[in-house]
């Protein structure tokens, strides 16, 4: 039995998309002409996948601005333009902030404010996705049922990334989110698709000047993070949580990262919450260590481990032996059966923002794909 492959979710978008996409989030352009080139892109990074040798597929989420900000169009009571949050490691290196931040890419990610009651109006637009995705994988003759997968935004991480000026305290607004985005979930996994929840607001918690910090401070990092796991619990609730992948990441950015929150804090309260498989950063020259921390948890026998084995935010191309020596350290810990391969975050987590462009992302995958099989049970 080899590794089973996949990533992380976003790929580098094409530049005349990305226009495009501009074009759609300033209310000018085409819907017709983007849904085209959306279409055509998903076919596109479908293939590239498929041939690159990867097991579970996604479209790359070529249809959506951001891995979080796409949900203004998914939920009602949200509108405005939320004020930018300061990450604490940039503090001490702004230039970096600037450089990925400060361009066009920066000005696009306009995130919203919670203004009124939230309510999930997005079905026509996660069936509009799936369908995209079911009919890029037919052609490309990759199977759908479990091979194939689509990113959503988590409870958490929507609430941290707009602040809530509607309803009474954080809970209330937790748990809205919750049983607003349970729709898009259920619909993801009903067409035979694996879902997975983005969750960089728990690992980001502790080095970040999100708005609702005081709830950190109070709660705690374990507090906090096994109250946003409780919420993900309420999304999740009648969904077999087999088909449930959660991410964590401590941000997709260019940083020193010297003030992240250890894994070994942090991974406990996700493994006692539903998803039974969790992706983490293992590839990082600042969490490539915590492997160790991992092989000394009580790593539950239903969970399935996928840790990030190729660097997102650099142009090297991993060799596969060094990505076998990396799942060996998990296979070792919990069997072959319980590893997938994956990637540290997403290519291209909002439109126009990414340090790796589609040629080595591909390259990158192919990696993935010969380490793995290097590695056997």
């Amino acid at each position: 039995m080899t590794v089973r492959t996949t990533h992380v979710g976003s790929l580098p978008r094409p530049e005349a998309l990305t226009r495009l996409m501009y074009q759609h989030q300033e209310g000018a352009g085409d819907a017709a002409e983007l849904e085209a080139a959306v279409t055509e892109a998903v076919h596109d990074v479908v293939a590239m996948q498929h041939g690159a040798g990867i097991d579970v597929v996604s479209d790359g989420e070529m249809g959506k601005p951001g891995f979080v900000n796409y949900v203004r169009e998914r939920l009602t009571g949200f509108s405005g333009q939320a004020p930018g949050w300061s990450i604490d490691d940039l503090e001490a290196a702004p230039e970096l902030a600037i450089a990925q931040y400060g361009g066009e890419a920066g000005a696009h990610i306009m995130p919203a404010n919670c203004e009124g009651p939230v309510s999930y109006v997005g079905a026509e637009a996660v069936a509009r996705d799936i369908a995209t995705l079911r009919l890029a994988l037919e052609k490309t003759g990759h199977t759908a049922d479990g091979d194939a997968f689509v990113p959503a935004a988590s409870p958490g991480c929507i609430a941290t990334g707009s602040p809530n000026l509607h309803y009474p305290d954080y809970d209330s607004y937790l748990d809205a989110l919750a049983d607003a985005m349970r729709e898009e979930y259920r619909a993801i996994v009903d067409a035979g698709l694996v879902l997975q929840l983005d969750c960089p607001d728990i690992p980001m918690a502790g080095h970040t000047e999100f708005w609702c910090r005081d709830e950190v401070r109070r709660r705690g990092l374990v507090g906090f993070a096994e109250r946003h796991m409780a919420a993900i619990d309420r999304a999740l609730e009648g969904i077999d949580p087999s088909r449930v992948r959660l991410h964590l990441c401590w941000g997709n950015y260019e940083g020193p990262h010297h003030l992240d929150a250890p894994l070994a804090e942090l991974l406990p309260p996700v493994l006692a919450g539903a998803p039974t498989t969790i992706s983490f950063e293992a590839a990082n020259p600042r969490h490539e260590h915590e492997w160790e921390d991992v092989a000394e948890l009580p790593i539950p026998e239903d969970k399935v481990l996928l840790p990030g084995v190729v660097d997102t935010l650099n142009n090297i191309v991993e060799h596969p032996r060094l990505i076998a020596q990396r799942l060996g350290r998990f296979t070792r810990v919990v069997g072959t059966d319980r590893v997938m391969a994956g990637t540290d975050c997403g290519f291209g987590t909002f439109v126009g923002f990414g340090r790796v462009g589609p040629r080595v992302a591909e390259m990158k995958l192919r990696a993935i794909a010969e380490g793995a099989a290097l590695v056997r049970s």
